[in-house]
């Protein structure tokens, strides 16, 4: 005698139940699978954006001035503007294992003597480290941006750009004795500058004295080459 479990009826349900789960197991594990693989394909998404975004940044760093060591001076010669540019070069100097090649590009009006006297003479010790500079004159290299321009192993005029050669002004006040020797002393520091002017162009000290004497002497890149006042125009 059958039992109630035998009969067609149930059967049929208990199979259809048995297929409905192992649908629902099979759509489960289906959905799983889907999202496995969604997850991995973002992975390969994530991975590829951030190897894109490092590319872009290593880019960006690479064509950065501080990467190939280029010092843009656009500013008066200031104590504040020059300790821009010593901070900068004593931090390559310190950071780098072997000799550097550094270029300083000038678009400056000039400004204090003092303060460029001591730019010029921290180039001439960095140097000595066996550092190699190259100066270029952008736009205008003016005054003390002169006198600047010639710290450099090379020395650079844009085609464009001109230089500005002139006695050094400055002020004095106290005393006549006080007057006098700040006098004094400011014409030993214009001398000093004509020196520096000389020591590489085909001009000697008087003849430079002569030309700026109480005149503003512009010389355009062709007129400082000729008189060796600058390497090479580019």
């Amino acid at each position: 005698m059958s039992g109630k479990g035998d009969t067609p009826e149930y059967v049929h349900k208990a199979l259809a139940a048995k297929y409905g789960a192992e649908a629902d197991r099979a759509t489960a594990e289906a959905n799983k699978s889907q999202a496995e693989a969604e997850l991995n394909q973002l992975a390969v998404e994530l991975t590829t954006f951030d190897l894109e975004s490092k590319r872009r940044m290593e880019e960006s760093v690479l064509a950065l001035d501080e990467f190939h060591h280029v010092f843009r001076f656009h500013a008066p010669v200031t104590d504040s503007s020059v300790e821009k540019i010593m901070d900068r070069f004593t931090h390559w100097h310190r950071i780098s294992d072997e000799p550097l090649n550094v270029k300083l590009q000038i678009y400056s009006p000039g400004g204090g003597i003092v303060s460029g006297n001591a730019l010029f003479d921290f180039l001439q010790e960095w140097k000595g480290y066996g550092h190699h500079l190259t100066t270029v004159s952008r736009g205008y290299a003016a005054s003390m941006g002169g006198i600047i321009l010639q710290a450099g192993h090379v020395r650079q005029m844009g085609k464009e750009s001109w230089m500005l050669i002139h006695e050094g002004s400055g002020g004095a006040q106290g005393s006549v004795g006080e007057i006098e020797d700040t006098v004094e002393w400011h014409k030993k520091m214009v001398k000093r500058l004509a020196e520096i002017l000389a020591e590489r162009s085909t001009m000697t000290v008087k003849q430079i004295e002569r030309k700026w004497h109480r005149t503003d002497w512009w010389l355009d890149a062709q007129e400082a080459l000729d008189l060796k006042l600058i390497d090479e125009i580019v």
